[in-house]
């Protein structure tokens, strides 16, 4: 089984964190997700949430300390997931997020994060997105 490394972002904005939709044809379709994407071979994680953050959303971003790592095998797609979470922050010339190479963008609160409609291996991370966004 292979295992990809995907960095994520914990985005929070106004007690809100930033989601992205997954697009149709990809695996997970339709599940919300906190944005980012695979990680490059020799890549460094940091940049590559940057560059998926820019490609997926078109905003500029810094990136922070990891806020949890999680591991999970989708036994169905035959591979395993290890997903660094970072936080990030829009910089201040960042535009506004956009849907460029997902089906859609949306900000939630704490009470929006439905563990049903993400991806198995987002979901032991909502518990600190929430507390995050509470603690605002």
């Amino acid at each position: 089984m292979h295992t990809v490394l995907v960095s994520a972002a914990v985005l929070i904005e106004e007690q809100r964190v930033l989601l992205s939709q997954r697009k149709a044809g990809a695996h997970l379709a339709g599940a919300w997700e906190l944005p980012g994407g695979k990680v490059n071979d020799g890549e460094d994680p940091r940049d590559a949430l940057r560059r998926e953050l820019h490609e997926e959303l078109g905003i500029e971003a810094t990136v922070g300390e990891i806020v949890d790592v999680t591991f999970h095998r989708y036994d169905d797609a035959g591979k395993a997931v290890l997903l660094l979470f970072f936080e990030a922050q829009r910089t201040a010339t960042s535009p506004p997020p956009r849907a460029l190479d997902v089906a859609a963008v949306r900000w939630a609160t704490a009470d929006e994060l439905d563990p049903t409609l993400f991806p198995p291996a987002d979901v032991a991370v909502l518990t600190k997105v929430r507390e995050r966004l509470r603690a605002r």
